[in-house]
């Protein structure tokens, strides 16, 4: 018999369940996580760090009675040995990635160091060559400031902060922005140049050198697991498979297939 499941007055099949999941675009997030779960299903836990994590757990969530955790157990319908591997899961999870990355990340970081870095830079744009080069010979002379001039003339969001922009990673901007700003000091003024439908001027204000330090270790660590996941994301292809029907919302026999 299908099993059921019974949400208010509203009683959903099995069948209707999965279609719902995938009517309500929910199917990519069920993919990721059982994507998760597999990975993570080996990595094991000392009897200390288990506990550890299921009482920060229940503390986070003010679980701290037997009814408080019988009562979240049935409002999510899960058993209490799923409640506990839920709250272990965000360590099982770090653990895997430090196992999987952890020893490659200096390497990574010595290999994209100059797109990990930072820039503050400012910017003014305008439409006009002949108004940026008139701002650009007040701005190189010292009549205006920087700011003043992009505050009044800049027609970009940049305005709001006088041009300033940042900190940023250096290959955040536009990348003919990118590459300029790479390729100068702090302080010096780029001439106007066009770049699409904009004449704009930039000046490198500070450059933030990356380094190998807890936050960037983590930042790599993240980023290198979630490079990895979308891979496995794409090589997970899935499908609503019915029985003899051209469609499988036609159908009570529906069922997702993840290859």
């Amino acid at each position: 018999m299908d099993n059921i499941l019974k949400i208010g007055d509203q009683i959903l099949t099995a069948t209707e369940v999965v279609v719902k999941l995938a009517e309500f675009q929910i199917l990519p997030m069920l993919c990721r996580e059982l994507i998760i779960e597999k990975a993570i299903a080996s990595t094991d836990l000392s009897t200390i760090e288990k506990n550890q994590e299921i009482d920060k757990f229940y503390t986070k969530h003010k679980l701290t009675t037997p009814e408080a955790i019988e009562a979240i157990s049935k409002h999510y319908c899960i058993t209490q040995v799923q409640l506990e591997a839920l709250a272990t899961k965000e360590y099982r999870l770090e653990k895997f990635k430090k196992a999987t990355w952890g020893g490659k990340l200096e390497q990574y970081f010595i290999q994209h160091k100059p797109q990990l870095d930072k820039v503050i830079y400012s910017l003014l744009r305008t439409e006009e060559m002949e108004i940026a080069q008139e701002l650009f010979f007040r701005i190189q002379s010292g009549e205006s400031s920087f700011a003043d001039c992009a505050s009044q003339y800049s027609q970009g969001t940049e305005a709001q902060t006088g041009g300033l922009i940042g900190p940023v990673a250096i290959n955040q901007p536009h990348p003919v922005i990118a590459q300029k700003l790479a390729k100068i000091e702090p302080g010096y003024l780029l001439p106007p140049m066009k770049l699409e439908n904009w004449v704009v001027i930039l000046r490198l204000e500070k450059l933030i050198a990356a380094q190998f330090d807890e936050e960037m270790k983590t930042t790599l660590l993240n980023h290198l697991f979630e490079q990895w996941l979308n891979e496995q994301l794409q090589r997970t292809p899935m499908s609503l498979v019915a029985n003899n029907l051209s469609s499988p919302f036609d159908t009570p026999k529906a069922a997702i297939a993840i290859a």
